[in-house]
């Protein structure tokens, strides 16, 4: 009994988090350690190679580092104490920890916000008015546009998390989240919230969807511009990729706003770890996928690097060879495609996949890399 009240009265939170003791729970950690790796892997060479190469010295790749290091940040915010409260069974989070990860989740969210709705703006720029582009979209102003995406973040989120922070918490400190989010923090407050949320959905329009609404504007108006070239080809290519950005910026404002825009007595605690998991773990790790890694001049960047590192392996080709094989096995139409001119290999992949194909890409992966 005692123990209880001292939990009770403690400064401490318990974040109860996603995993129990099941063995689903097993699976779905390993799965978020997987991919948290994955996604300090994918930024990390992403950052590297943008550093490096003088070719992606460009205003859309500076954009695209400080979207990579905002994924490292933001991730790293998370995953880390969600490993950790699962491997030692503690769940608590202290309150100068809980109001860290509070602040620089939000500043981290807001600023990619505004700054994926500038990554647009620039693509809009490029495609729509490429003789313009030196001009509107120049070092000096995506400089600005990412410092400015920065410090609004962490102006935005220095004054919730001050608020936050000094609302008094009743009874549980129990958050029934994997992180300190402010939507589930604001249930154990005792007194009446309303005015706080009425300012949070007001910052939800400045940093969701008004760049919501910028974002769909500009690939609105690059695909009429596609629709005006006379190479079906570069329509098709177009298209697909301005699918896939919209693909994962849905997957990103969506959550985010259906979390935050949303009034406290219509949550419930699954629906939002369900949600947030899109917006902290899953769209960090797509975003250097499908903004960088299928972009021809990140892969030559690559080849160039792993030649360096590997004089006399060969390895920047044939990684070249197995990138290209597995995003094109992965389209689900039928295509052939020459992947290497040399070796003159044809590979042809149809609509009906084998189960066993994924280890087929494996297999060659490894032959082509280490034999």
């Amino acid at each position: 009994m005692m123990g209880h009240e001292n939990q009770t009265y403690s400064s401490d939170f318990i974040l109860l988090g996603l995993f129990s003791s099941s063995q689903t729970s097993l699976l779905f950690f390993s799965f978020i350690l997987i991919i948290f790796i994955m996604t300090i892997t994918e930024n990390t060479v992403m950052i590297l190679l943008i550093h490096r190469d003088p070719r992606l010295h460009t205003p859309m790749y500076f954009l695209l580092s400080h979207l990579s290091f905002m994924d490292i940040l933001h991730i790293s915010n998370i995953v880390p104490k969600m490993v950790t409260n699962f491997l030692s069974g503690n769940r608590t989070i202290s309150f100068a920890g809980c109001g860290f990860q509070v602040f620089l989740s939000l500043t981290l969210l807001g600023g990619e916000c505004l700054l994926l709705a500038v990554m647009s703006y620039d693509r809009y720029i490029a495609i729509s008015h490429p003789l313009h582009y030196p001009i509107l979209m120049n070092d000096y102003v995506s400089i600005l546009m990412a410092t400015g995406s920065w410090l609004i973040g962490t102006v935005n989120s220095i004054v919730y998390t001050a608020y936050t922070f000094h609302l008094p918490f009743c009874g549980s400190r129990a958050i029934d989240h994997f992180f300190c989010e402010i939507p589930a923090m604001l249930k154990l407050s005792c007194m009446d919230t309303t005015h706080y949320e009425l300012g949070v959905y007001v910052s939800g329009i400045i940093f969701l969807l008004i760049p919501f609404s910028l974002i769909f504007a500009s690939y609105v108006q690059v695909l009429l511009t596609v629709l005006q070239m006379k190479s079906s080809e570069a329509q098709k290519k177009s298209f697909f990729t301005c699918f896939c950005h919209m693909v994962v910026v849905i997957m990103y404002y969506g959550p985010f706003i259906f979390t935050y825009m949303r009034p406290k007595s219509y949550h419930t605690p699954g629906q939002d770890m369900f949600l947030a998991i899109f917006y902290t773990v899953l769209t960090p790790t797509l975003n250097s996928i499908i903004y960088s890694f299928r972009n021809k001049d990140v892969l030559v960047a690559m080849k160039n690097m792993l030649q360096n590192i590997f004089p006399h392996k060969n390895i920047g080709k044939k990684y070249l060879e197995c990138v290209s094989y597995i995003f094109l096995y992965s389209i689900p139409k039928r295509i052939a495609l020459l992947v290497s001119p040399e070796k003159k290999i044809v590979v042809s992949i149809s609509l009906s996949m084998e189960r066993s194909g994924y280890f087929q890409i494996l297999n060659k992966v490894v032959t082509w890399l280490f034999l």
